[in-house]
């Protein structure tokens, strides 16, 4: 007999616990708010009622002892069930008495997936922290003749460049609206039914038994750092670290249109990046107020896929205007084809380690002046820079130079 906790589980996790009509659970939240420690007795329930083999993921394999692994084993204690429910630890693995198993792998170590088969649940927390390609490759193991296959994914919120909030909510890029977030803070449990996905936020507020001190150092965090308040806090999507840009402002294009005005030509600038499949072809306009040391961009091109003799009449009002685009200097075949066209391209200076041209110098460019303002209809150029965000050491140092994501429009917004 199964002895039920019901005074660990909270009110807004119980719905969720026992709903297993949908093949993917998407549950973040803030700090404290009990997603994982619910989502593990959700897994051991179904898997005491089931014969199910549970894939459980994390980005890196030995994190997985003192978490999730860990958890599995404290729960099924408190159930009175860790005499019939054994466990091992070389591989880590959780078997129970109905053929039922747990078995934990880590994408740094992706040899170890190629084995598996028969999977048709899978946990994936902190998902934020893989690639997408391993989100990806991660749907290809689940497959079972007969059972309803499941994918739950856990993470606190990050930035809204990261794959989970493009996959899950918005890519404005590739013009994808799968759901809103603002609709999932406000409701809590969200169904998407053309998309098969259960939708659940939760904060600190819905965990009946945290302690009150742990809310107040959760509090605290706003007087210092509202971007961290915000994710932690209030479980929202946004930027997490140092911005490398914190003088980044949208405007509307009627204001910035007045703004750049009476900007003579000398002190505009266009720059283009050449992508085709996983790359964008971009092109940015901006604008510089020497006597208000202001950077204003108000237009831009984002586009992949296209070959050039496409791209080229997508933006062949350039051609027109004669106006001179720098170009990336590590294409000059393709600066020759669109200087061949009618274009005033020339390339842009060659970038050395931490010199001029280079990703750090191209930074401090940008940050030093007091304000960026983008027109509100550049949406590439908001997604890219308006969350990005330093990574950071194992020591929490920020690494000069390295983001959290790969702005295309940065070097020539720079």
């Amino acid at each position: 007999m199964i002895r039920l906790i019901t005074k660990r589980i909270n009110k807004a996790f119980k719905k969720y616990i026992s709903d297993w009509r949908h093949k993917f659970y998407f549950v973040f939240g803030g700090y404290g708010s009990s997603k994982s420690y619910n989502t593990a007795l959700k897994i051991i329930l179904k898997l005491t009622q089931e014969k199910r083999k549970c894939l459980v993921i994390r980005e890196v394999y030995s994190t997985h002892r003192d978490s999730t692994f860990s958890l599995f084993k404290e729960i099924i204690e408190d159930m009175g069930l860790s005499e019939i429910i054994t466990n091992k630890v070389s591989p880590l693995e959780i078997n129970f008495p109905n053929g039922s198993q747990i078995i934990f792998r880590g994408m740094d170590k992706p040899e170890k997936l190629k084995s598996i088969n028969d999977v048709t649940l899978i946990w994936c927390e902190e998902c934020s922290e893989i690639k997408y390609e391993g989100f990806k490759e991660l749907i290809g193991r689940l497959r079972h003749p007969s059972l309803k296959l499941h994918f739950i994914l856990t993470t606190n919120p990050v930035s809204k460049t990261n794959w989970a909030y493009k996959h899950f909510f918005i890519d404005k890029n590739n013009k994808v609206l799968r759901q809103d977030d603002n609709e999932v803070y406000r409701d809590k449990v969200v169904v998407n039914s053309k998309e098969d996905i259960y939708y659940h936020h939760s904060t600190v507020d819905d965990n009946e038994f945290v302690q009150e001190e742990y809310i107040r150092q959760l509090d605290d965090i706003q007087q210092y750092d509202t971007d961290l308040y915000r994710i932690a806090r209030e479980g929202k999507f946004g930027s997490k670290g140092t911005k490398v840009l914190p003088n980044f402002k949208i405007v509307s294009r009627e204001t910035l249109d007045n703004a750049i005005r009476g900007i003579p030509r000398n002190n505009r600038y266009v720059g283009m990046d050449f992508g085709f499949v996983t790359s964008y072809n971009s092109v940015v306009r901006c604008a510089v107020d020497i006597y208000t040391e202001s950077l204003y961009i108000y237009y831009c091109y984002y586009d992949r896929g296209k070959t050039d003799d496409i791209t080229k009449e997508d933006i062949k009002e350039f051609r027109e205007t004669r106006e001179l685009i720098k170009a990336d200097c590590a294409e000059p075949k393709t600066i020759q084809y669109y200087r061949q066209q009618g274009f005033n391209m020339h390339p842009c200076t060659k970038a050395t380690i931490n010199g001029v041209g280079s990703r750090i110098q191209n930074t401090k460019k940008m940050r030093r002046f007091k304000n960026i303002y983008c027109s509100e209809e550049c949406v590439p150029v908001i997604d890219e820079l308006q969350d990005l965000v330093y990574k950071t050491d194992k020591n929490g140092e920020v690494i000069e130079g390295e983001f959290d994501s790969d702005p295309h429009t940065l070097k020539y917004a720079a």
